[in-house]
């Protein structure tokens, strides 16, 4: 974990807190990395300059697992370890999820759409994300791999805006 002051003249003092683990690609490897990631914010959130709500608290859990899961789901490449990153402010919290699979973007499926009743175990986690992110996105990661993103403003519910990078795609809408 790394701690960062950004000053911006004429403004306030902001501290940014950093959080990042590699874990492999794996249901297991995300399991232990959303745990791991839980633990650091719940403590973060202790701090009365970082106090977060319940909802924030929920939210975060969610994208995380969600975006974990789909890299361990989508982008695992044998040998190659997945990586978490959080970065908190004031304001937002950012998750990132890099996985070495950059043919493999994300998608937002039709299926997930038409198949709301529950009979399919996948392909709802970017309908999620999308719920509950204020914003995210896709970019590409050198060397071959892609990290997807999801941002929140703290307090907020999602409006889910997708935010392209370069070379990626905006999710498919039926």
């Amino acid at each position: 974990m790394n701690q960062e002051t950004v000053t911006a003249p004429g403004e306030p003092a902001v501290l940014t807190r950093h959080f990042r683990t590699l874990f492999p690609a794996t249901a297991r490897g995300a399991h232990g990395a959303r745990h791991a990631a839980e633990r650091w914010l719940a403590a973060q959130w202790e701090q009365p300059e970082a106090a977060s709500g319940e909802e924030d608290t929920a939210t975060a859990s969610l994208l995380i697992a969600e975006l974990t899961a789909n890299a361990a789901l989508h982008g695992r490449v044998h040998g190659r370890d997945a990586r978490l990153a959080l970065t908190l402010t004031p304001t937002t919290l950012r998750v990132e999820v890099t996985d070495a699979r950059g043919d493999r973007l994300p998608v937002r499926t039709p299926d997930a759409d038409t198949d709301a009743d529950g009979g399919s175990e996948s392909g709802r986690g970017l309908l999620l994300v999308t719920a509950l992110a204020d914003a995210w996105g896709c970019e590409p990661h050198h060397p071959g791999g892609k990290t997807v993103w999801a941002e929140c403003v703290r307090g907020t519910a999602g409006a889910g805006r997708w935010t392209a990078g370069a070379g990626d795609r905006p999710p498919r809408v039926p």
